[in-house]
């Protein structure tokens, strides 16, 4: 009787350590569940937001608020740039527009030197074209040149002989090479670009875009994830 009651405080004492453990380990799932369904809905919350402005275009986020407006070129126009390069930079919206692309390749400077060659075959007074071609060959042609553009020895050292006595065609060598090089070079990339295809399908610029990261997101978010089997225990 006496060991009985010697052993009754040992009992009770592991009685209350077992039922402590259980409540710990209640508490340690309800806690588990708790963050897993907290990280879920957080992708889920996010996700959601993407697609309503995949389906919403003009959904104000902070991410795609600078999305340019739809052209307001009509899209028979549009349609006549994919036709030639000729009638893309025949027409002064085109220009623009495939500036802006060529800027997103850090090429720009092929465009603004055939642009300077056409302003420069308009000059009707001969006594600046001294000036006009010295400005033009030291910005794109001349060695290391701020803008220098891709041409070959051959066209360089014509164009460079030409300057010795400037007249309305000095340049006409190097800029046909340019044309030439943006029409087999930049032109095709241009068709198949974001910028083209939106404005010829009316869409917002950026619009096809945010429809791949809004696909890429669901594969991206996910694909790190591991189940969580805490929570069945």
């Amino acid at each position: 009787m006496e060991n009985s009651l010697l052993l009754s405080p040992t009992l009770n004492t592991a009685s209350k350590m077992r039922s402590l453990c259980k409540i710990v380990k209640s508490i340690n799932k309800e806690g588990a569940k708790t963050e897993t369904k907290s990280r879920t809905q957080e992708k889920r919350n996010r996700l959601s937001l993407l697609q309503k402005c995949e389906l919403h275009p003009d959904v104000n986020l902070d991410k795609f608020e600078k999305l340019t407006k739809a052209s307001s070129e009509s899209p028979d126009m549009v349609k006549k740039w994919g036709e030639s390069f000729d009638n893309l930079i025949s027409h002064k919206a085109g220009v623009d527009v495939f500036t802006r692309f060529l800027r997103s390749e850090f090429s720009e400077e092929n465009i603004e030197f055939w642009m300077a060659c056409e302003d420069y075959k308009k000059c009707k007074d001969d006594s600046q074209l001294p000036l006009k071609a010295k400005t033009i060959y030291e910005t794109f042609i001349e060695k290391e040149a701020p803008k220098e553009v891709n041409l070959d020895f051959n066209t360089k050292a014509c164009t460079s002989e030409s300057m010795k006595h400037p007249i309305l065609n000095t340049f006409d060598a190097a800029q046909n090479k340019i044309y030439a090089l943006m029409e087999q070079d930049s032109y095709p990339r241009f068709l198949r670009s974001n910028l083209y295809l939106d404005m010829l399908h009316g869409r917002p610029h950026g619009c096809s875009a945010l429809r791949r990261r809004s696909r890429s997101f669901t594969f991206n978010e996910f694909k790190d994830a591991q189940p969580d089997f805490s929570i069945w225990m």
